[in-house]
């Protein structure tokens, strides 16, 4: 039996990969998934950029938004790209449990399968 829950952890910060991201998790959602979104590397500098309406990903992101499938975003690297005050103002939550870091294991333990970007 397939899995019908899915963790997409985006650390690819590139916006032709970040929408992918999207993509998928809107997808998965609209066919019956549990689906959550984690933003780890380069990817939490990205999240605040498609969150600017001006830009082309902001339909995508706000859909993922409302439908509540942002999970968190990487504590430590969102410090280090400088954005984590700008992923709160998002309302977006920043996940720490690993040395500063998401923990995948976690997602594990509750049967999320795992999917990278």
């Amino acid at each position: 039996m397939a899995t019908k829950k899915t963790a997409l952890f985006a650390f690819n910060g590139e916006p032709m990969c970040f929408v992918h991201v999207l993509l998928n998790a809107l997808d998965l959602n609209k066919k019956g998934y549990e689906v959550k979104i984690v933003v780890e590397g380069t990817a939490t500098k990205t999240l605040p950029d498609i969150a600017q309406e001006k830009n082309p990903l902001f339909g995508l992101y706000k859909d993922a938004r409302d439908l509540g499938l942002f999970d968190g975003a990487c504590k430590a690297c969102s410090g280090k790209m400088g954005t984590a005050e700008e992923i709160r103002r998002l309302g977006i939550r920043l996940l720490d449990e690993m040395k500063g870091h998401p923990g995948i294991a976690r997602y594990r333990e509750d049967g999320f399968e795992i999917i990278t970007f």
